[in-house]
């Protein structure tokens, strides 16, 4: 069954984003980098999901592109499924649009794709192998 994995936050500044968290006394990892995508991240546990902040690492990156556009805050929600590629395969054979058919690995070695805005009612959604 899937579940929340994570929320995306676009910051720009995960220095100044991680205050609040720190303040509240949540735990937050090592930053971490992923070239492919171009950003800098930390992941914060809250409960059974967590939080990801995200910080461009590139003018031209999907996360500066979004805070040029819309602002910091939510990008994207994150949903673990148990079987990543038999997920892809139904919606790519029911029309689904994603934002990339290739499956990538991102941070924490997570197999992962995205799933476009115009398919999940105005929402980027990732999802992610269990």
């Amino acid at each position: 069954m899937p579940r929340i994995d994570h929320l995306g936050i676009a910051v720009k500044s995960l220095a100044a984003a991680k205050t609040i968290y720190e303040e509240l006394g949540l735990t937050i990892s090592p930053e971490e980098i992923v070239e492919q995508e171009r950003v800098r991240l930390v992941m914060i546990p809250v409960g059974e999901s967590r939080l990801e902040l995200l910080e461009a690492t590139s003018e031209d990156s999907a996360i500066a592109k979004f805070i040029t556009k819309r602002g910091e805050g939510l990008h994207h929600v994150c949903l673990r499924v148990p079987d990543l590629a038999a997920a892809v395969e139904r919606m790519k054979k029911d029309g689904v649009r994603l934002v990339s058919d290739e499956i990538k690995t991102g941070a924490g070695g997570h197999k992962y794709v995205f799933v476009h805005p115009s398919s999940t009612g105005g929402v980027l959604m990732e999802l992610v192998q269990e």
